[in-house]
């Protein structure tokens, strides 16, 4: 009886053991596998926000959704990306508002220069009831917008000495290919160029281009500092960037998933919000620790720079000057 007992149990044990390393090994297969497209380096903080999201939606779906990022422009241009989105040919993106403005003219109000008195206001705004009205702007186009992700304060830099607006005057400035850019530079008495962002530096060395404007950031990463060493920090505009979901794969989508990939889309801005603010001081750092020389516009200048943009309101704001009110009180 005691050794068929003991047999009894081993048995018994073995197979519970058996039982318990099958479960182990089973697997979830995905409902969907998407695709996010960003056309920055994988280290930058919007393409570790996308990361961010995938995780997130991943672990909350259990599996079920897995969203796989592409960084370094893989899925080619913002525009081209923008085009693949609207057939359902990529589900995910961060994309820059320039690139829809022409689309979606509402979204001119977003990039008007000295809309914001600092990067707080901005982040009120766009967290609360405005910039839900400005997310659904997306569907005219089919897209679902998501959350905002920070792109910084842009600033101008020169090969030259810039102190006051008087030094801009004549000089020749690379821009994005953005019409109220070009529209703000001459506006200043400078002459826009659009260029790729790839090209600046050899701009800049050729004397194709007096000056630039961007973020510490991307000052940084492409060494525009080595070519274009006084950086002054006048913060014209602060410029968000867009998380957007296709509207054709977001049909496809149930409401459960659709509110989760939401909320993880906010998540995911406010941990992208916090790597920009430690990148973009270490940018600074790094720049200037390389010879770069930071010049401060004074507030009297600025509020110079205030009056003469005052035509850009009018010219791409103009049937939402009261919207532009509300954003300036917010």
């Amino acid at each position: 009886m005691r050794k068929r007992f003991r047999l009894l149990a081993v048995f018994c044990l073995l197979a519970c053991l058996l039982a318990g390393c099958g479960k182990k090994e089973q697997s979830v297969t995905p409902d969907f596998v998407l695709t996010y497209a960003d056309n920055q380096p994988t280290e930058y903080p919007t393409t570790q926000g996308a990361l961010r999201f995938a995780q997130l939606v991943e672990e909350r779906t259990g599996g079920k959704v897995v969203i796989q990022v592409k960084s370094d422009g893989e899925y080619g241009t913002e525009q081209e990306v923008w085009r693949q989105m609207a057939i359902g040919g990529i589900d995910f993106a961060r994309l820059s508002l320039s690139v829809l403005a022409d689309e979606l003219p509402k979204l001119n109000v977003l990039q008007l220069p000295c809309l914001y008195e600092d990067a707080a206001q901005m982040w009120r705004v766009l967290d609360g009831e405005i910039g839900e009205e400005f997310l659904q702007v997306f569907a005219e186009r089919d897209m679902v917008g998501l959350s905002w992700y920070d792109a910084g304060a842009r600033s101008f830099y020169s090969d030259k000495p810039l102190r006051s607006l008087e030094d801009l005057q004549g000089m020749t400035v690379r821009v994005q290919d953005a019409r109220i850019v070009e529209d703000m530079v001459r506006l200043l008495g400078g002459e826009p160029v659009t260029l790729a962002y790839s090209d600046v530096y050899a701009a800049f060395e050729t004397g194709k281009i007096d000056a630039a404007e961007n973020n510490w950031p991307a000052y940084l990463a492409m060494s525009h500092y080595k070519v274009a060493r006084y950086y002054l920090v006048d913060e014209h505009s602060r410029v968000p960037e867009i998380q957007l979901a296709s509207g054709r794969t977001w049909q496809k989508l149930p409401e459960e998933y659709q509110e989760i990939i939401r909320q993880c889309a906010k998540e995911s801005a406010q941990y992208e919000r916090e790597l920009w603010i430690k990148e973009e001081a270490s940018a600074r750092k790094a720049a200037l620790a390389a010879g770069c020389r930071e010049i401060q516009l004074s507030d009297e200048e600025k509020e110079r720079f205030r009056q003469l943009v005052q035509p850009l309101y009018e010219k791409y704001a103009g049937d939402y000057l009261a919207l532009v009110q509300k954003i300036r009180q917010g």
